[in-house]
């Protein structure tokens, strides 16, 4: 369970979320919403980016109290990743493969399947947007989270890329990972049905199915 009690999320004086509470039971989740309604501020809030007051609880570890300990068990990839461009795509993975605990064998098969391998050794500030997108979505398959969230993940990539990550995300839903994604594409496709549908408008989020 990923649970947000009295959240809130304010721009100085500008109050941009306020959520009572909301619970995210185990499954695959779609927030869906409006450009500046807020998704993105949502996800960077939950992944620990950016600060808030309430609380963000995964199981029983407290984001607030436990940020290493949370930040273990949820990656993020966000809609429009930036990263240090003299820092290569092999680097990237690398460095987080450490944070994340995650094996170097783990590495390189996302590297393969996601074909980064081509171009992983060039700096970062080489690459294109679709090439940006494939590292940062390979970083938050690392480790062994329990939910990964994923912001816009199918921007800026070709239809055999978008597939790839439809099976990677069904693969790690059946071993028991869980998702939270937002997109303005349909999603739901033969290998990806989410549980729950959810809307930010208003300030607040809505289960809408």
């Amino acid at each position: 369970m990923l649970a947000l009690k009295s959240f809130r999320k304010s721009f100085g004086d500008n109050l941009v979320l306020d959520i009572p509470e909301l619970n995210f039971a185990p499954g695959i989740h779609w927030v869906k919403g409006k450009n500046g309604s807020g998704k993105s501020t949502l996800f960077n809030c939950l992944a620990g980016l950016s600060p808030f007051t309430g609380e963000v609880v995964l199981n029983d570890v407290n984001l607030h109290k436990s940020p290493q300990a949370y930040k273990l068990r949820l990656n993020y990839s966000q809609s429009e990743p930036t990263f240090p461009e003299f820092l290569s795509g092999s680097d990237l993975l690398d460095y987080f493969a450490q944070l994340k605990q995650a094996l170097p064998e783990q590495v390189s098969e996302l590297k393969q399947s996601l074909g980064i391998s081509d171009y992983a050794d060039r700096p970062s500030g080489t690459y294109s947007s679709g090439m940006l997108k494939k590292v940062s979505l390979a970083i938050a398959f690392l480790g062994q989270p329990d939910w990964i969230i994923l912001d816009e993940p199918l921007i800026t990539l070709d239809k055999e890329a978008q597939d790839l990550i439809a099976e990677l995300i069904s693969n790690n839903s059946q071993a028991g990972t869980s998702f939270i994604f937002a997109t303005h594409q349909d999603f739901e496709n033969t290998k990806i049905k989410a549980n729950h549908s959810y809307e930010v408008n208003n300030k607040t989020v809505s289960i809408i199915s």
